[in-house]
């Protein structure tokens, strides 16, 4: 292997098991929330508003779920992954 191709394989690491699993909660909640839409259409009123208002339809608990689990992937899980991969875990 040349100098170059060394110090590259240096530098690219496998994240490691917390990385992973840190990365991993955000996608799983979300997922879970479309799950239990699916499984629980009658939740999701904008389906079948029935009269309700605006904020009835926008704030439907398994919406808000999957909008958790996009805020922790993007607000919560990349900088932390970032600070352990830092700190060499």
């Amino acid at each position: 292997m040349t100098q170059y191709a060394t110090e590259l394989s240096r530098t690219r690491s496998r994240p490691s098991a917390r990385a992973l699993a840190v990365h991993a909660i955000g996608p799983a909640t979300a997922l879970t929330g479309l799950i239990w839409a699916f499984l629980q259409p009658w939740r999701i009123t904008v389906l079948h508003p029935r009269g309700e208002g605006f904020w009835w339809l926008l704030i439907e608990p398994p919406l808000l779920v999957v909008l958790a689990g996009l805020l922790f992937s993007l607000v919560v899980a990349a900088p932390l992954v970032r600070d352990l991969e830092e700190a060499g875990e």
